[in-house]
């Protein structure tokens, strides 16, 4: 059995630019950062208004504002969530109401059809999904930092070469 829960509306003054626990809305990025929490981490966040149909993970222990939604769920793993709700997040977009602000409803969340296999599969999925993610990070990171230091000792050894007098 899982349910869709939607987080609890914060003003802004309640909230601080550090400590404390990190407050989604409607982004991905952190509003600010309030003095309590209402989801544990470890749990994957689905934004519904503004970056409708963006899909988070967390960690840690964060406060869910009311245009945030979570899968809250006993037999599917949170990381097993996060990567089939990345794989259906075309789907979920695609169900956004482009008003002036962009939603997505409760109802798209809920109608998300998950093949759910074993909890050790799940496992062993998001084990190599989650290392595919990271290969791909590293690569997004490295890579450009690896080019730059093929460029300088191309350039290195040109100037080398090019100097045989």
């Amino acid at each position: 059995m899982s349910d869709v829960v939607r987080g609890k509306r914060l003003v802004r003054k309640d909230l601080s630019d550090m400590g404390g626990y990190p407050v989604y809305q409607n982004s991905l990025t952190a509003l600010g950062y309030y003095k309590d929490w209402n989801t544990l981490g470890d749990s994957t966040f689905i934004i519904s208004a503004g970056a409708a149909g963006e899909i988070g993970y967390s960690n840690q222990n964060f406060w869910k504002a009311d245009d945030v939604w979570t899968i809250e769920t006993d037999v599917i793993k949170q990381r097993f969530i996060y990567h089939t709700l990345l794989n259906n997040q075309d789907r979920l977009k695609g169900q956004v109401r482009k008003a002036s602000v962009p939603r997505l409803s409760k109802m798209s969340v809920e109608n998300l059809i998950i093949i759910l296999p074993s909890q050790q599969v799940q496992s062993r999925i998001v084990s190599i999904l989650d290392t595919f993610d990271s290969l791909i990070s590293s690569i997004a990171e490295g890579l450009p930092k690896e080019i730059e230091l093929r460029q300088k000792q191309y350039k290195y050894f040109r100037d080398r070469l090019l100097k045989f007098r």
